[in-house]
């Protein structure tokens, strides 16, 4: 796989300079690139490595001499990331997941192909299952009954999507996604203790112990265009409704979305992130690395909450968060910097004690 610099720069929307019929084959960190790849140095810091490498020709920032750094082609990129996004798009040599359908693949007869369809080998396909053309499904992958995968779709090796979940255009899902296991709801006969220890926040009450009775679950999980999930994300089914994700949202790897949830439009949902059942996550969220959130609850449009918080309550549209319990990221910043403190003004109270309590001369 090939392309000009001119092929490239006019992909990434971005001037060019010097010899745009160069061609090159891969891309490397300055350092690292040899001649036949493009080498990624799109801020001046990168200028030294770039200098220990082989590179002809760079993606730059711009503005950069290119000729005093014995480069034959350049090309300014003035938003880095966006840049490299064009770029790896172009590059990419895919996962090889070899065109049709591989003979041991099994394929129910009710089920619908759609055009363009690459299928890995030992991939399941259910009854009434519908796929839409151009997609690929990787090796080892289950495709549930009834299920409806739009166009493009591209399955890494054993994803596993459940029954009657209904996804949209150029959904990506990484290795070992789960999409549509059954919700965790589960009930016993008479009240619990843990149902008593949350209406009382903490005393269990005369609860005794009991077996646990199994919620089936009846929804199943409704996902827009362009999602994409990471390695081993789960998304499982709703109780009764339908499990949602929007249009244009991100998950990470390890992430779990519980049953009857509904995450809004273009979010990103960070590694390690759990989000309980019943939760409404309106559009444009980010949730940071490992951050947990309770359930019932509603986190508004455009909120981001840093790594690691613990989301215990309401959130209004707009505001940025962050600890355990998770509040205003100004507010934990104080919290943090008095906890810092406290070990120094417990010293200073005990020395005020000590001199206080010390018996002056004339008793």
């Amino acid at each position: 796989m090939t392309y000009t610099i001119s092929q490239i720069a006019k992909a990434l929307g971005a001037e060019a300079a010097g010899n745009l019929d160069l061609t090159v084959t891969g891309a490397a960190e300055p350092g690292d690139a040899g001649r036949d790849q493009l080498a990624l140095a799109m801020s001046p810091k990168y200028a030294e490595a770039l200098a220990q490498g082989g590179a002809r020709a760079a993606i730059l920032w711009p503005g950069a001499a290119w000729q005093a750094m014995g480069l034959e082609a350049a090309i300014f990129a003035t938003r880095p990331r966006l840049a490299m996004a064009g770029v790896t798009a172009m590059l990419d040599p895919g996962q090889g997941v070899t065109a049709g359908i591989h003979p041991s693949a099994v394929i129910d007869p009710s089920a619908e192909i759609g055009a363009d369809v690459s299928i890995g080998p030992l991939t399941v396909v259910g009854a009434r299952a519908r796929i839409g053309e151009g997609s690929v499904i990787g090796p080892h992958c289950v495709v549930g009954m009834d299920v409806v995968l739009g166009p493009g779709a591209f399955l890494r090796e054993m994803v596993s999507i459940g029954a009657r979940a209904t996804i949209g255009a150029r959904f990506i899902a990484q290795p070992g996604a789960r999409i549509g296991g059954d919700g965790f709801s589960f009930v016993t006969p008479e009240v619990s203790g843990a149902e008593n220890a949350r209406k009382t926040m903490g005393d269990q009450g005369e609860a005794k112990a009991q077996a646990w009775t199994r919620i089936h679950s009846l929804g199943a999980v409704e996902i827009g265009d362009d999602v994409e999930v990471g390695a081993n994300c789960t998304v499982d089914n709703g109780t009764i409704r339908n499990t949602c994700i929007g249009d244009g949202s991100k998950l990470d790897n390890l992430v779990h979305v519980g049953h009857n949830t509904r995450v809004g439009r273009d979010c990103l949902l960070c590694g390690q992130t759990g989000v309980s059942g019943s939760v409404e996550i309106g559009n444009n969220v980010v949730l940071g690395g490992q951050t947990g959130v309770v359930d019932n609850i509603f986190i508004g449009d455009g909120v981001i909450a840093g790594g690691g918080s613990k989301i215990l309550s309401n959130v209004p549209a707009g505001r940025v968060i962050m600890g355990y319990p998770a509040v205003k990221m100004d507010q934990h910043t104080e919290i943090y910097k008095a906890q810092r403190r406290l070990p120094r003004l417990l010293r200073d109270i005990a020395a005020l004690k000590k001199a206080v309590s010390k018996p002056g001369p004339s008793e």
